[in-house]
């Protein structure tokens, strides 16, 4: 047994099939077959079902995947450890969804890099459920995302931000009534499929307010672009981190005082080696959001 072959293990429980795992680890097909049936007779186990068109985990399979995740953690982790850098260099995958990449994401991230020069983070663009798995099965090594209702008991949850939802609209609707002009224009819809998405949902049902949908869109730019040319209006969060030359769009809170808001966050597992790293990144965006906004000269002047 080899630490090379649990990383082949476990790279097909997480893609799935002995073809995705190859590509993920770098060998043919065939060589993922040989270390899988080495494993199994050097432990004398069935770790995987062979009887279905593609090869399934066994019950004892899914119980060694779990302890090859730890000796594999474990082995990642003994250098950070002795050398006492907690693993604030190498690379990190942060997933992050797409509403933060223009402000808070390249803001936070330009702050640790100059902290911590080797450190390289790679970033990966989805949305907050998709975004929660792949950290749960460990193809992320931590993603910023919107809190849904619930979290898998194997995460944790580090607060970044809360972000007030707004209506925005183009500058030539004069009303200042929410409600009135939700019923009066169109309807720029956030995607559903998204946690902010399911938020605004609530809210418009919660108060009986009937919309007409024009469109349904996951960014915020498209979103901002069709607001700005009048072809509707939106809700959308109001950026805990703005860029420094906004779009020109009115933005109007949904009630006085409170109203809906979106969580921000960063989730990791329970047992990542890098919760160090984990840490130093929410400082980072911490710190960005009490800036505020996003520009050069603030990363010139931060950094």
């Amino acid at each position: 047994m080899t630490i090379r072959m649990l990383r082949t293990l476990i790279a097909v429980a997480d893609h799935g099939t002995f073809s995705a795992a190859a590509d993920a680890v770098f060998v043919t097909h065939a060589a993922v077959s040989q270390q899988m049936r080495a494993l199994e007779a050097e432990w004398q186990v069935a770790i995987f079902d062979r009887s279905t068109r593609t090869p399934e985990l066994t019950p004892i399979g899914r119980a060694l995947l779990a302890k090859a995740r730890e000796v594999v953690r474990a082995y990642d982790d003994i250098v950070p450890s002795v050398l006492g850098d907690d693993g604030l260099k190498g690379d990190f995958s942060l997933g992050a969804v797409p509403t933060t990449l223009t402000g808070l994401v390249p803001f936070a991230t330009a702050m640790l890099k100059a902290q911590c020069p080797e450190l390289r983070v790679g970033l990966f663009p989805g949305l907050s459920i998709p975004l929660i798995h792949q950290v749960e099965r460990n193809a992320l090594d931590g993603a910023l995302i919107s809190k849904p209702d619930m979290l898998p008991r194997g995460l944790i949850w580090h607060p970044v931000a809360a972000e007030r939802l707004v209506l925005i609209c183009s500058q030539k609707v004069r009303d200042d009534d929410p409600v009135r002009i939700l019923k009066e224009h169109p309807f720029i819809r956030f995607s559903r499929d998204a946690v902010v998405g399911s938020i605004i949902e609530k809210w418009l049902l919660a108060n009986n307010i009937s919309v007409s949908d024009s469109m349904e869109l996951a960014g915020l730019e498209a979103i901002y672009s069709m607001a700005l040319a009048g072809l509707g209006v939106s809700i959308v969060p109001d950026s805990c981190v703005r860029i420094a030359s906004p779009p020109a769009l009115r933005r109007i809170p949904l009630a006085p005082e409170g109203g809906p808001a979106r969580h921000l966050g960063l989730v990791q597992r329970k047992d990542s080696t890098k919760s160090r790293v984990i840490r130093e990144i929410a400082r980072a965006m911490e710190r960005a959001v009490e800036v505020g906004t996003f520009s050069p000269e603030t990363i010139d002047r931060i950094a």
